[in-house]
């Protein structure tokens, strides 16, 4: 039997959830990592199930509390990023504050994995070029556009200027994103991707150097050839 790295990724989950299970049957409470696991567990089980998006996060919110939990669990799982095979396919699914209050209180003065700031405001990208760019989702579904993507790369039905959003990114920190809703116009602005400005994968549109000669052409042609809107 092979399995993809995907696919071990998942029996990882599943096995470290069964163990957060039998220790809640047990009465013991759980640690963050298995906190999490049965939590992720549970909500791609749903999915495949095919139970809708709203109602998986419903779920979810009433899976567990601060009693099933041990001290500062709670406080350091604000939220949970979990990629869900639907059946339509794979979209990336929050959970905001899952871990919902009981009996037991939040610690109120510190608690494990707190971050403590410095003062003042922390500016992001605030050097170098940028651009802004008009966004139309013209599809019938939400988009959701992660921070590390390459713009010029994203979901064929959103409709902007391609060729401006070469070699760009959202100017948003890593792991957030945006939201683009069916027929509703956004404006957003893009920062140049820094580094060896280097693109593997995505939607195989590069697949190598934003800078070398003739990159930006075969994107913009291959993009047209596969009906990515704007190109």
């Amino acid at each position: 039997m092979n399995l993809t790295p995907t696919e071990m990724d998942r029996l990882t989950i599943f096995t470290a959830a069964e163990m957060a299970r039998r220790n809640r049957k047990l009465g013991i409470r759980l640690s963050h990592p298995e906190a999490v696991a049965l939590l992720t567990d549970e909500v791609m089980l749903a999915a495949r199930r095919d139970m809708p998006y709203a109602e998986i996060r419903d779920m979810a919110s009433r899976l567990l509390t601060t009693d099933d939990v041990e001290p500062g669990v709670a406080e350091m799982t604000p939220m949970i990023y979990i990629e869900c095979a639907f059946a339509e396919g794979t979209k990336l699914l929050v959970l905001f504050e899952p871990i919902s209050i009981g009996h037991q209180p939040l610690l109120e003065d510190s608690y494990p994995g707190q971050i403590f700031s410095p003062e003042g405001e922390i500016t992001f990208f605030e050097d170098g070029e940028s651009v802004t760019l008009d966004v139309v989702n013209t599809g019938d579904r939400d988009i959701q556009v992660r921070s590390h993507t390459h713009f010029f790369e994203t979901n064929r039905a959103l409709e902007f200027d391609r060729a401006a959003a070469w070699g760009m990114k959202l100017d948003r920190p890593a792991g957030m994103g945006i939201r683009f809703e069916p027929g509703v116009p956004q404006s957003v602005r893009l920062t140049p991707i820094a580094g060896n400005r280097v693109v593997q994968g995505q939607a195989g549109l590069v697949n190598g150097s934003l800078d070398s000669a003739g990159a930006k052409a075969a994107g913009l042609e291959l993009a047209r050839a596969r009906g990515y809107k704007g190109a």
